[in-house]
């Protein structure tokens, strides 16, 4: 191999020689000057040309290499994992992260419950003009629940329009406990709408979505758009700001918007407005 790298920093220097020792032929013996001062001229400009080729074929080469050690780093190290419950292991880590791979490659960032929440919050605070969501009923008030609502509550004293879809089954609007939130955010300024479930159509040919959705996702000034998963894993949601997704994102909204009922306050209580629009 040294050897051979050797020859390649020589090979200049030795067509350099071949064509000068030409035209020296050329000249001395053949008494060709002209002719040797050609073939000097274009022996020189070979020996350049050959090296920048050998050169550039070279670099080439070494990006080949490390792209292809690198695409491959991950196989290498399980390969050389010899015992067969760890690699068994390693396999299933490996599915996992294609899957999150596919995620971004659509345009979409996997995250955990914390990090979901956080960002939920931030993409909230800065909402400038209509902030639209669809949400289940939840009784859960951890911290970081907690804090979006916050966040939702600062953007309605800056002017953002808030409206939240609550997804739910008929039997849940007459719960105490889904009265009290479905009333505490009606008292803080946003527009409340319900859908129950069973009205709800198969949305999957229309919106190109999974028919598994969680219905539970926000979408921030057109732009933005975050997702819970609708099966628990090892991501808690994700979040999106290319266009096609967020596209996607705004008519399933619609189509929900469309079979929701708004509601009103009556006594204390949440009742369907249905004669609102």
């Amino acid at each position: 191999m040294q050897f051979s790298k050797n020859i390649h920093k020589m090979a200049v220097f030795i067509e350099f020689l071949a064509g000068a020792g030409l035209a020296v032929f050329f000249h001395l013996v053949l008494h060709s000057p002209e002719v040797a001062y050609s073939i000097f001229g274009i022996g020189i400009l070979l020996s350049l040309a050959t090296y920048l080729l050998r050169e550039e074929l070279e670099k080439t080469r070494h990006e080949l290499v490390g792209q292809y050690n690198q695409a491959h780093e991950v196989i290498f190290a399980i390969a050389q994992i010899s015992d067969a419950e760890c690699h068994i292991k390693a396999e299933e880590l490996l599915s996992g992260t294609k899957r999150t791979i596919a995620q971004l490659q659509l345009g979409f960032i996997p995250l955990d419950e914390t990090e979901f929440y956080l960002e939920s919050a931030k993409c909230s605070d800065t909402t400038i003009r209509r902030l639209k969501t669809v949400d289940p009923i939840t009784r859960h008030t951890r911290g970081a629940l907690v804090n979006y609502y916050q966040s939702n509550l600062r953007a309605l004293e800056r002017g953002v329009a808030i409206t939240r879809i609550f997804v739910m089954n008929r039997e849940e609007l007459d719960d105490p406990e889904s009265q009290k939130i479905l009333l505490t955010q009606c008292r803080d300024g946003i527009e409340v709408r319900i859908a129950f479930r069973e009205e709800l159509p198969a949305f999957s040919n229309t919106s190109g979505r999974d028919t598994n959705s969680s219905f539970d996702f926000a979408i921030y000034d057109d732009l933005i758009a975050t997702e819970v998963f609708p099966q628990s894993g090892a991501y808690f949601g994700r979040k999106t700001s290319q266009t096609v997704n967020v596209d996607k994102f705004l008519k399933f909204y619609e189509l929900i918007q469309h079979c929701s009922n708004a509601v009103a306050v009556e006594e204390e209580r949440i009742v369907l407005c249905l004669g609102c629009i």
